[in-house]
């Protein structure tokens, strides 16, 4: 048997070789391939992905116009999913639900009647208790499928038809938007006014080369269902519309109510596009019950049909600009939608396209809609002018077709024959009914044939020239604008366009009252701050087995840094500590130190402060402290450091210092110029002094005309004259000289 020889394919037991490699890749690129063209990205012709576009076409067949009868949702999803879109049925009565909320869609195409959902994020109902049909928005959309306007292709399973893409006399891509997340690439599209962009296109009829300038002009933003105020500056909303990518900022709209007695409080009344009411109050409310708005007493939601949050300050004294502009920066109460114009061009090709060639892209797809419903009626046209000749003619000769037709038992040869009838006039005067007999009156016969000859005469005319065609596209877009324009039930403009006031918003600092407390930590960690400045000899009481570590004076307004073994600045608010009444709470539940961790220094921030922050090896450099405030829980990572140099201490620069003393574990001691060390914001650092045994053991700056000088344990204060401190000076990363007599057994200078 040779076994080299392969079996042909499709034969019983036929196996082909492939690498795994490359029969992922060919299956992952056809999985890509789908979802961007069949579930993300939506066409440029009609705005709609292919889901959206079932729903309608399936709607429409089961009779849901505008004006007619409310039929289960159920229903609809049941033909969607059972016809044209084999998924799961529960994406698809999504997709029904978001097209009938007038918060998600600036123009509904869908009707609902029943619960689907509100702006608070509840979920709609189930399909089966709702009710829906179409809206004339969608009907807009859906005219002209009659007419050969578009292209069908086979469903899935080849049984029934569905439409390529709607005919949409509306420009529904620009005026609902749509988001959408593909394989490698995504589309964000905002709403805009309908009456504006019919007012661009209409523009860009007779302007085709309009720049993008003068069609912003006609457009000047998006326009959000949900309204709001729209503060992106000029220049980036044209060149967002430019390149097709970009952003836009969106704040609630906001006025005060007073309340008498210098009282006031804040109402907003509608908030960002997709932004969930509920859970916006929820983070309000955060910030209230955390204290990180201090000048915020209380939030209420006081909505009903329409949007009304109560803010409440704690003060009358609190500018309300002040307080809103905290508040935009700390919640969605302002936000940014994004902007990715990346749609399905006419030939299914995915590219992000500006703002200008979306819009010429409609037009263009309106063109071609046209130019197939004029071919669709001429070829009408002209199968009724062919009967209404075989009408003329059978008038003309009543009797005898008649006599034909009584007598003749193959009467339809004969009158072709006699004449000279083709065979679909020879067929129309056969299936004529007795009583349209009298209705065949020439006259009548001929003003209509005429009619049509003219008509036909338009629509060939029209097929032939641009201009003409461009006149009616015209016309199509007035009355689209007259029909969902501004002067149109909810067709005005939502989103006021405006700026941001030059207000800047207020540091959390600012907004605590300051006042002072001392911050007491123990040596196992757990920290309290008590009211007031009291002595720092006073007697503290610690949990069993604990004992003092920390204790200094500061302000509920200062940030303490806290710098751990690992080498980590921690920030903690001076606000945020538990009270002096009780034996505080660890450290550790205010942030992310590791239990394996422990502290080395705490003390509170002073803004530009700089300090020497150095390992258990002797290594380390000037720190300014700005750079070791940390934004999060987790820290801030500054010093390098391993497991045998871990982060030993740190010494703040008073003004005026110029000298850097370090003590090893050995007892010896150097001095030496601070311009040595080098400033960096994290780093392992630079040698400050050789050991051959041990380590760092502390660490102080100094005035070099001050001498040196540490605190004894009888609680006297020894000091080294400078004349004195010359055999302890020298260069930095030199081993130093054996301590003065009388300096302290443990090595510090404290």
């Amino acid at each position: 048997m040779d076994t080299e020889k392969e079996p042909p394919a499709g034969s019983a037991g036929f196996i082909e070789d492939e690498t795994l490699i490359r029969a992922l890749g060919r299956r992952y690129l056809t999985y890509a391939l789908s979802t961007i063209m069949h579930r993300a990205l939506p066409d440029v012709r009609d705005g709609l992905k292919p889901v959206h576009r079932r729903l309608l076409y399936a709607m429409r067949l089961l009779k849901m116009p505008p004006d007619g009868p409310f039929k289960k949702s159920a229903r609809v999803v049941g033909d969607v999913v059972g016809k044209y879109h084999p998924h799961g049925e529960q994406s698809v009565y999504d997709a029904l639900v978001r097209l009938a909320q007038d918060f998600a869609a600036r123009y509904p195409l869908i009707d609902g009647q029943g619960n689907f959902g509100n702006i608070d994020g509840d979920n709609p109902a189930a399909m089966r208790y709702t009710e829906c049909r179409l809206t004339g928005i969608a009907s807009a959309i859906l005219r002209g499928l009659d007419d050969d306007a578009v292209d069908f292709s086979p469903n899935y399973d080849g049984q029934e038809t569905e439409p390529d893409v709607l005919p949409s006399a509306f420009p529904n891509l620009l005026a609902n938007g749509a988001t959408g997340i593909a394989v490698g690439m995504a589309t964000s599209i905002p709403p805009h006014n309908a009456g504006e962009l019919c007012e661009a296109m209409l523009h860009l009829l007779k302007h085709p080369n309009a720049s993008i300038d003068k069609l912003v002009e006609f457009v000047p933003a998006p326009d959000f269902p949900t309204g709001g105020l729209l503060v992106e500056p000029a220049s980036s909303i044209l060149d967002a519309y430019r390149t097709g990518r970009g952003g836009f900022r969106i704040r609630s709209k906001w006025h005060t109510e007073d309340l008498g007695r210098g009282r006031y409080e804040i109402i907003v009344t509608e908030i960002p596009y997709q932004v969930q009411k509920a859970k916006l109050v929820e983070r309000i409310a955060a910030l209230v019950t955390e204290k990180k708005l201090p000048i915020l007493a209380d939030v209420r939601d006081e909505s009903a049909e329409d949007i009304r949050l109560v803010l409440e300050p704690r003060s009358g004294n609190v500018d309300p600009a002040v307080l809103m502009e905290a508040l935009f920066r700390q919640t969605d109460l302002e936000t940014r939608f994004p902007l990715n114009l990346n749609v399905l061009d006419a030939k299914r090709t995915p590219r992000v396209m500006s703002l200008g060639e979306a819009l010429q892209a409609f037009l263009d797809h309106r063109r071609e809609v046209l130019l197939r419903r004029s071919r669709y009626r001429i070829g009408k046209i002209d199968a009724r002018a062919e009967t209404l000749d075989g009408y003329i003619i059978a008038y003309l000769n009543l009797d005898r077709v008649i006599e034909i037709i009584r007598e003749e038992d193959e009467p339809k040869p004969v009158m072709i024959a006699e004449f000279g009838l083709t065979d679909n006039q020879a067929e129309a005067i056969l299936n004529m009914r007795l009583r349209s007999l009298r209705k065949l009156e020439e006259m009548e016969l001929r003003k209509e044939r005429a009619a049509l000859a003219d008509e036909r005469g338009t629509l060939a005319a029209l097929l032939e020239d641009e201009a003409a065609q461009s006149k009616e596209l015209a016309a199509e877009i007035r009355e689209t604008r007259k029909t969902f324009g501004k002067d149109s039930p909810g067709g005005a403009r939502r989103t006021e366009i405006g700026e941001a006031p030059k207000i800047e918003a207020p540091s959390i600092e600012s907004m605590i009252d300051r006042e002072p407390v001392t911050v007491i930590c123990s040596e196992n960690g757990w920290i309290r701050a008590m009211k007031g400045h009291v002595s720092l000899d006073s007697e503290v009481k610690y949990k069993d087995g604990d004992g003092p570590r920390f204790m200094f004076h500061a302000q509920t307004t200062d940030r303490l840094l806290l710098l751990a073994t690992n080498g980590r600045f921690y920030t903690i608010g001076a606000d945020k500590l538990p009270g002096g009444r009780s034996m505080g709470e660890p450290v550790r539940l205010l942030v992310d130190l590791p239990n394996e961790e422990g502290m080395v220094t705490l003390f509170p921030h002073i803004p530009g402060a700089k300090g020497i922050v150095a390992t258990a090896a002797g290594r380390g450099f000037m720190l300014s402290e700005d750079d070791a405030l940390a934004q999060t829980r987790s820290g801030k990572q500054v010093l390098v450091t391993d497991p045998l140099a871990p982060a030993a201490t740190y010494a703040r620069l008073s003004e005026g210092d110029d000298s850097v003393a370090v003590v090893g574990q050995n007892r010896k001691l150097l001095i030496f110029p601070i311009e040595e060390l080098p400033e960096m914001s994290r780093g392992k650092g630079v040698l400050l002094q050789r050991y051959k045994d041990g380590g760092l053991s502390d660490m102080r700056t100094l005035k070099w005309q001050d001498g040196l000088q540490w605190s004894m344990s009888n609680g006297n204060t020894r000091s080294v004259a400078p004349d004195e401190l010359a055999q302890w000076r020298g260069k930095r990363a030199s081993a130093g000289a054996m301590a003065p007599r009388g300096f302290p057994k443990d090595n510090r200078f404290e």
